[in-house]
């Protein structure tokens, strides 16, 4: 059973959460705003990768997804790497 998407999205906070607070007790502000870029960023791409593991194990009834937009979403996505 994949672990919940709510667990996935926690864990990511939290450890963006604590490297952040690590820059600001240091005062280093550059980091504070590449940190919360980035985390942006992988949860963005993370929520993406959830929503494909989501509808491949979906059951067959349930999937409404069409396969070639769900491809077009995931080209489109990893282009702003």
């Amino acid at each position: 059973m994949p672990r919940p998407r709510d667990r996935i999205l926690a864990n990511l906070e939290t450890i963006y959460r604590e490297a952040y607070d690590r820059a600001k007790s240091a005062g280093d502000e550059r980091r504070m705003l590449d940190l919360d870029a980035a985390y942006q960023r992988e949860q963005l791409l993370l929520e993406v990768l959830l929503d494909v593991r989501d509808a491949l194990t979906a059951p067959p009834h349930a999937a409404n997804v069409d396969p070639l937009a769900a491809i077009e979403t995931i080209r489109r996505v990893t282009k702003l790497r």
